[in-house]
């Protein structure tokens, strides 16, 4: 099965922001993402608007109906969040964990704890005909609650995984691999689709794509960081590369 890559421009909003400037467009990102071979495009529409904005979405949202690609909004577990997914019907929309003061995602949605407004927001969206995934750790009582809550996708959090690769501590690296390819069997049993995602580099991206019970990958921080050096689409070019080899 071909591994799927979603690639997230929210940061190319964030240096637009920086000086309150019309430029870098986020449009013009998700264009060239698709051109580069990006199978889908993922925005973060955070309450405090950081990066993304609601203008942003309406863009996108025609953008990709327009170039045929999946739009996967990330959003948080709200009402003001859910209304505008259901204004926008997104092909996708992962619920995700959301602090304000945060630098970024931290962790994956408790679920458990949750239960009763993520089963309720899941509902909406997928009677709207969103398909709803849920941004989890690979824990076996979040995938079961995902499955539970009606999600039909839980995107498994890379995040720590990545950070002890980075760290040089293979033996901490190996135990996480080990509890995402735990998880990924675990979610595939109970019918889920499998996505990962979160901090994913060159470095780490092998390791994670090889998994086989996953059917895509969302990546952005690095891809855009990794532009500023050799462009974009040389960029979104390479991971693919990466994500391919290692499912070979």
């Amino acid at each position: 099965m071909k591994l799927r890559l979603g690639v997230n421009i929210d940061h190319v909003a964030t240096i637009r922001n920086a000086r309150g400037e019309t430029y870098p467009e986020p449009t013009r990102a998700a264009e060239v993402a698709i051109a580069a071979g990006a199978d889908g495009v993922t925005a973060h529409l955070r309450e405090d608007r950081r990066h993304i904005s609601d203008a942003d979405i309406d863009q996108l949202s025609a953008l990709c109906r327009a170039r045929g690609r999946p739009l996967n909004l990330e959003m948080a577990v709200t009402e003001e969040m859910l209304d505008i997914a259901l204004a926008h019907r997104p092909h996708a929309a992962c619920l995700v964990p959301e602090r304000r003061e945060e630098v970024t995602t931290e962790g994956g949605l408790d679920v458990v704890r949750g239960r009763d407004a993520v089963t309720r927001t899941t509902h909406a969206l997928a009677a709207a005909g969103v398909r709803v995934s849920l941004f989890v750790e690979a824990d076996p009582a979040q995938i079961a609650a995902a499955a539970e809550a009606g999600a039909q996708v839980v995107e498994l959090h890379t995040g720590a995984y990545c950070d002890a690769v980075r760290a040089g501590d293979p033996e901490r690296a190996a135990r996480l691999l080990d509890r995402l390819k735990t998880g990924a069997v675990q979610a595939a049993s109970l019918g889920l689709e499998v996505h990962a995602g979160h901090g994913i580099d060159y470095a780490t991206v092998g390791a994670v794509a090889a998994i086989p019970e996953l059917a895509e990958l969302n990546i952005g921080h690095f891809l855009i960081g990794e532009a500023i050096f050799i462009g974009l689409e040389a960029a979104i070019r390479r991971m693919r590369a990466l994500m391919d080899e290692a499912r070979l």
